[in-house]
């Protein structure tokens, strides 16, 4: 573990923001430019291997290849390290107000739908990895960890052999062992919604086992029997992007979230 004031390659370490499964990340400052903060991901030397050393460099490609608006902005890479854009508001869950969370919920469609457009899909959509700024209205929301990301022409169309992405978010599809597409981004993100603006994912089965049953056989909660503010138009929307059957869903994550700001505004 690193300390404050400790270097790093090019690096100062200013202290830590979080750790993960197999890394820490850092907030630091290039030595040239101490005016400058960067989230600094650093591998944890246990996971020095091939395995999560290719992941991190994942994370670096799949971001740099679809930089553009809300999406993390990455500095430099290199083995078992990268830096990128230091994004100081915590996650979208910290947004207070209703309206907020929708420009949020839009902001990443529009980010989702730009990377469908370049031939990736995220696969781990969720509010964890959706920071936002300290300054909302300046910065907005940025869509971060690239680390289980793919292209949707890798290995030829053959199936995952095991889930990587968080069960409360992952679309049917991907539970039957199919490769994400555009359309299980979309799910996830419709997951991530109903957790922003209700407080909980739609679905929360207390074992694993329970969680992937829900995913592939129940039915959504009706929303509007729940919260009063909720008409009943939002859960035909939702049910549309949450359909067991990622054809039935629509053809784009901005469609899906305007579709809800528009009833819920």
């Amino acid at each position: 573990m690193l300390a404050p004031m400790d270097s790093f390659e090019d690096y100062v370490i200013d202290g830590v923001v979080g750790h993960g499964g197999s890394a820490t990340v850092y907030r630091a400052h290039h030595a040239s430019d101490p005016a400058l903060p960067v989230a600094l991901k650093v591998l944890d030397p246990a996971h020095h291997d091939p395995s999560h050393m290719a992941r991190l460099l994942r994370e670096f490609e799949f971001a740099k290849r679809t930089a553009g608006p809300h999406v993390v902005v990455m500095y430099e890479c290199g083995p078992g390290w990268l830096s990128m854009q230091f994004v100081a508001g915590g996650t979208v869950l910290a947004l207070n107000s209703r309206a907020d969370k929708l420009t949020a919920l839009a902001q990443i469609a529009g980010a989702l739908d730009r990377i469908h457009s370049l031939g990736i899909v995220h696969c781990d959509v969720k509010p964890a990895n959706i920071l936002v700024c300290e300054s909302f209205s300046d910065g907005g929301a940025v869509l971060t960890d690239f680390g289980i990301a793919r292209a949707l022409t890798d290995d030829g169309g053959r199936r995952p052999t095991h889930v990587e992405a968080s069960l409360p978010y992952v679309a049917p599809e991907v539970l039957r062992g199919h490769a994400p597409t555009a359309a299980s981004d979309e799910y996830s993100l419709a997951c991530t919604a109903v957790e922003l603006l209700t407080g909980a994912p739609p679905f929360t089965a207390l074992t694993s086992m329970a969680l992937v049953d829900a995913h592939l056989n129940s039915p959504l909660p009706k929303y509007s029997r729940r919260f009063d503010w909720v008409p009943r138009a939002f859960d035909s929307i939702l049910a549309k992007a949450m359909a067991k059957t990622p054809e039935l869903r629509y053809q784009s994550c901005a469609e899906f979230v305007s579709l809800i700001a528009r009833v819920l505004r």
